[in-house]
């Protein structure tokens, strides 16, 4: 997760960080992605079950019962253990987490513990008597999916009425003061859709916008095809830089990040250097901070059976289950070779990825969508559209520097797609 608002207007600085020592336990949440100790964001997708059928859904879900999930006595012990271990969040996620029965006494549970919690929801459950309940329980933010306007958030979400379902949401949480945002998931089915959701941020007054990029995981591997190429990632990239620049400059405050791509840390810095040198050293020094990717070491998900991932999108790997040991114990044991690459994987890296020159604000992007497209867990993330000569080689550099074996572009794919 990118704070890209925050970088671009110098609202944080490096002193701000070192001020609170860069300690997770003293950071305020703003600031909790420059930590040098970093605990995990603790993602717990409390029920796989859901009402939509979205058509990048990584967990695949659907609105039926799925048996085993973790109890409420057993979800309380979680949430005992994960604030005992020092993890700065959680984050309440499904399927859909609206349709499991307990889910406000789970969460006023964590609140109560010191946890910050965070709902990630698609908003159509949100009436005015929810509402207030999640602002009871203490949920400190509310991210709410939008895919693109009406037609094509509906589309994208496989259910008619789901916009308005959603957008009401926003407004209801907004009015009672509780933060909500926004969570676009990019990719060429919607790509001409984040004009207009930007311009919903000013004119719905919603303060937070969240630019996720694909994931090939579950139902999003089979969107993979529609993944965009790297000319219209980067378009999408400036689009949304330019929008930040324009709040700022009429003074509208709006905080935006984009997530599950860290070469847009690299594009940033590279896009600043150009125009303020200085200021762009400055956000490099805070993007080494952030880490890059951090799946396996500032970000885990707990999936609703109790097994542990490095991230929402690696289920098909798991470190243990919560059930047999306590979530305390699995995360900080490397016995596991791919636990203990993951929290230490530059050595390990391959082709394009391993001598990038900005392997430290990046740390190899997303491990499951190298995987996924290249079946190899260490290759490059096919989704990286920095050329080789951004992140520091030669056109003609030899191939044990490049990797040959692995330069067939997702960008291929999308264009057949296109065709």
């Amino acid at each position: 997760m990118i704070p890209v608002s925050a970088l671009l207007d110098g609202s944080v600085r490096p002193e701000d960080a070192l001020r609170h020592g860069r300690s997770t336990a003293k950071l305020p949440p703003h600031l909790i992605h420059y930590s040098a100790d970093k605990k995990p964001v603790v993602v717990w997708n409390t029920t796989r079950r859901c009402n939509l059928h979205c058509m990048h859904c990584y967990s695949e879900s659907k609105n039926q019962e799925y048996p085993g999930e973790l109890t409420t006595e057993e979800g309380l012990s979680l949430i005992d253990d994960v604030a005992g271990f020092g993890a700065p969040t959680m984050i309440f996620s499904g399927g859909e987490p609206l349709m499991r029965p307990d889910i406000f006494e789970l969460s006023a549970h964590a609140s109560g513990r010191g946890l910050r919690c965070v709902l990630s929801t698609n908003g159509t459950f949100i009436s005015d008597r929810v509402a207030e309940r999640i602002r009871d329980a203490g949920f400190a933010y509310v991210g709410i999916s939008l895919d693109g306007l009406r037609e094509t958030h509906d589309m994208v979400r496989g259910s008619a009425g789901a916009f308005d379902e959603a957008l009401a949401g926003i407004r209801r949480c907004r009015d009672l003061g509780v933060k909500v945002g926004v969570r676009f998931t990019l990719h060429r089915k919607n790509v001409d859709q984040l004009p207009g959701v930007l311009d919903l941020l000013e004119s719905e007054n919603i303060p937070r916008f969240c630019m996720y990029h694909l994931a090939y995981a579950g139902r999003g591997d089979l969107m993979r095809k529609f993944d965009l190429d790297p000319e219209e990632t980067r378009a999408a990239a400036d689009l949304l830089f330019q929008r930040i620049m324009d709040f700022q400059s009429r003074g509208i405050s709006k905080e935006i990040l984009t997530v599950d791509n860290h070469a847009d840390s690299a594009y940033l810095y590279l896009r600043l250097r150009e125009d303020q040198p200085e200021r762009a050293e400055e956000m490099r020094r805070l993007l080494a901070w952030n880490g890059g990717n951090q799946s396996g070491i500032g970000i885990t998900s707990i999936d609703p059976l109790g097994n542990v991932h490095a991230d929402q999108f690696s289920w098909q790997y798991s470190f243990g289950n919560v059930r047999e040991r306590p979530f305390s114990a699995i995360w900080p044991d490397t016995s596991h070779p791919r636990m203990a690459v993951l929290k230490d994987r530059r050595p390990h890296l391959k082709g394009r990825c391993r001598g990038c020159r900005f392997l430290d604000i990046c740390n190899g992007n997303l491990r499951a969508r190298a995987e996924s497209y290249f079946g190899d867990f260490l290759a490059p993330d096919p989704a990286c559209y920095l050329t080789d000569e951004e992140i520091g080689f030669a056109a003609d550099a030899p191939t044990s520097a490049t990797g040959e074996e692995w330069t067939v572009p997702i960008q291929e794919a999308a264009r057949e797609a296109a065709q």
